[in-house]
């Protein structure tokens, strides 16, 4: 683990120059008050803010290296908080990748994972069943206020709804906002003729309901202005609720395409309409990060983002970046699950680049234990506390990352070391099985560019170790997805 530390061989004018930064960036926070940890009163406990894009690549932001997208709110909150460099999600596409989320577990044990449909759709019969413990009922538990804002895609059926599930209150759309597609080229069958076609651009293409808890109140939802007013109502949701402690889950459904930007953005990034819709998500957090600042609660607030998988790269132009990654979504190479998070709470987590492994599963345990709420113990739970790492300076307990397709084991990290038992396509119908397995050290080759199994035979003798010891105690559930119709 790596955190920044100032060189105290510098001279005085630069000590000075430096001083006078970290009070400007407000990182004069006591070394008190960056490490503690301790149980907090349940008047003063921790809000939580879970910032969740969609589709986004590791390289798509401004402190992750991109060079013409414009993030600067999200690099000051990397500058200021905590900027993790081997963060990973649940699983390479939406569905499954929510369900770990929200619950903490590898999506496979709650048959949130598929061999037959990868995520839910319109005519999909299932959704999160009810028997799952979600991050929103752990923290309803614990006396907080729960809002789910933006894109569900956990079961657009009223059972299955945020508000079925822990949250105070939804606004959103409740499935990817390319879905119900009336276009004539969806009839006819002919999906990427579609996607270079002018229809793309009309949000009348795309039937997608936007709803306010159970009930639609537009279709199809105007996403020129979504992210604006997703926006809105996260500022109103926390002006109302400043006096007891919240649970906010703000899950953008971009840039995920097709990409709408409202006019104040639209045309406005180097980086095309894509860059548009980033920068604007991002121009919305600052707002955010500013009503908090208003409101106060900035000292008393944990804001994370990161994304639910890796860029679209089939969409070209319109599909993000992985940075120096391989591959992007729908891959179990680390373009389709490592992503961008940063974690950010003035007062609380000193500043730093952390390069210990964590999970999007990682926040389930970590926020539950800071909100002082017992973890599940009638199931297993994938996610590890954190919080160690945030508010104390500590390595993660994290050593160990499995990489699931549908409900089959295609990878595995132990350490510094990755090994492929099977790779595939993002969208391809063929797979390779590989034995002896792939092997990548992805501190030295984070790109999975050199494979190192025939000089590192201890390696792979971990990682089997470690899988079969997995592969024993797994219990999948039945398929969620698979029913459509």
């Amino acid at each position: 683990m790596y955190k920044y530390r100032m060189d105290t061989g510098l001279n005085s004018m630069v000590r000075l120059f430096y001083a006078l930064v970290i009070i400007l960036v407000g990182f004069n926070v006591s070394h008190a008050e960056a490490q503690s940890s301790e149980p907090r009163e349940s008047s003063k406990k921790t809000n939580v803010i879970i910032i969740f894009a969609d589709d986004l690549g590791y390289g798509d932001l401004g402190a992750y290296g991109h060079p013409t997208i414009r993030t600067p709110n999200l690099d000051r909150m990397a500058m200021e908080g905590q900027k993790w460099t081997n963060f990973y999600v649940g699983a390479s596409v939406c569905t499954p990748s929510r369900a770990a989320l929200m619950t903490g577990r590898l999506p496979v044990r709650n048959g949130m994972a598929s061999n037959v449909n990868r995520v839910l759709f319109p005519d999909s019969h299932n959704g999160l069943p009810q028997t799952e413990v979600t991050l929103a009922e752990q923290m309803k538990n614990a006396g907080y206020a729960t809002v789910c804002i933006g894109k569900w895609h956990l079961g657009h059926k009223e059972e299955y709804l945020p508000t079925s599930h822990g949250f105070d209150f939804y606004y959103g759309i409740p499935y990817s906002n390319d879905m119900d597609n009336i276009s004539s080229f969806k009839s006819a069958g002919d999906y990427f003729s579609f996607w270079r076609s002018q229809e793309r651009k009309d949000i009348n293409t795309f039937n997608v309901p936007l709803m306010r808890n159970t009930e639609i109140v537009e279709r199809p939802a105007e996403q020129h202005t979504i992210t604006k007013r997703y926006t809105e109502e996260a500022i109103k949701f926390i002006k109302e609720t400043k006096d007891q402690p919240f649970f906010l889950y703000l899950a953008h459904n971009l840039p995920h395409v097709p990409l709408f930007a409202s006019k104040d953005f639209e045309g406005k990034s180097p980086r095309g309409i894509y860059g548009d819709v980033v920068e604007e998500i991002d121009h919305g957090i600052g707002q955010i990060l500013n009503s908090l600042k208003e409101t106060g609660l900035d000292k008393n607030t944990l804001v994370v983002f990161t994304s639910d998988n890796g860029p679209w790269l089939i969409m070209n132009e319109e599909g993000g970046s992985a940075g120096l990654l391989r591959e992007g979504k729908g891959s179990t190479w680390e373009g389709g699950m490592r992503e961008p998070c940063i974690f950010w709470a003035p007062g609380q987590i000193a500043p730093g680049v952390i390069t210990d492994i964590g999970t999007t599963m990682d926040l389930f345990t970590t926020f539950s234990v800071m909100a002082g709420v017992p973890i599940p113990e009638d199931r297993i739970i994938d996610g590890m506390d954190l919080s160690p790492v945030l508010f104390e300076n500590k390595e993660s307990p994290r050593k160990e990352m499995f990489y699931y397709r549908g409900d089959r084991l295609y990878a595995a990290r132990v350490g510094d070391y990755k090994a492929h038992f099977i790779t595939q396509d993002a969208y391809g119908p063929e797979k390779t099985e590989h034995n002896p397995p792939l092997l990548y050290n992805l501190n030295i080759d984070p790109s999975e560019k050199y494979d190192v199994s025939k000089d590192n035979p201890e390696a792979l003798e971990i990682i089997n170790k470690v899988v079969k010891e997995h592969n024993a105690k797994m219990v999948k559930g039945p398929d969620q997805l698979k029913d459509r119709g």
